[in-house]
């Protein structure tokens, strides 16, 4: 599958946000990655539906929203309409969590199962037929700029024999430079969200295109 890079706008400055938007957009950023907390199911609070539908008006680049709150049907169609094109969120906060995979795809919604870097595989087999990406965390959800976990290297691979042939995508966010993007893209890898490593760099294009050439240039 084709590698994307998906800048998160967490780590932007939020002061000049639509700036920072259109500065990623033009160094080759594929999507944008959004991160929703909602100070519950992790303990940090970011941004709704109402900040996403103003800054759809600032670019076409897909919005990619990784729903980190506790209950995802209640605002699913809220951040649909607001303008998300890829949709995730952690089936330990939804008990119908099939439903709601088939519902967000039925609004033409990319949807996606996140799994923390402490959960399971044991659920993906049982939905791998109702979604279209995995999002893999390689750090605790909640705060950027943490060190990347290691073993989410196997945990992608094992993602990846579960997938076998079906066109499912796998993310992975947390702790992302050249050398563990390398080594997950090696892995099945085909989303790679990054949020310090772009966003604090000298040179976004410099940075987004490096991580889109990892193989090439850290072998």
């Amino acid at each position: 599958m084709t590698l994307k890079i998906a800048p998160s706008i967490l780590s932007s400055d939020f002061l000049h946000l639509e700036k920072e938007i259109r500065s990623v957009e033009k160094a080759g950023a594929d999507m944008l990655h959004l991160d929703i907390m909602d100070g519950h199911f992790v303990p940090n609070l970011t941004f709704g539906p109402g900040l996403v539908k103003q800054i759809r008006k600032a670019t076409a680049l897909p919005f990619d929203a990784h729903l980190m709150i506790t209950n995802p049907a209640d605002f699913a169609d809220k951040f649909i309409d607001a303008g998300v094109n890829y949709l995730s969120f952690h089936i330990e906060t939804d008990s119908n969590y099939k439903s709601l995979f088939r519902k967000i795809r039925s609004r033409g919604v990319k949807a996606g199962i996140a799994i923390n870097p402490e959960t399971s595989l044991g659920a993906l087999p049982g939905v791998i037929d109702e979604i279209d990406y995995v999002l893999i965390m390689s750090v605790h959800p909640g705060f950027g700029g943490q060190a990347f976990i290691k073993e989410s290297v196997e945990k992608v691979r094992k993602v990846k024999e579960i997938i076998g042939s079906r066109a499912v995508e796998i993310e992975i966010d947390g702790g992302i430079n050249y050398e563990t993007a390398k080594s997950v893209i090696k892995a099945g890898v085909n989303i790679l969200v990054a949020g310090s490593f772009i966003f604090k760099s000298n040179d976004y294009k410099k940075t987004i295109t490096g991580l889109r050439n990892v193989r090439i240039t850290h072998r």
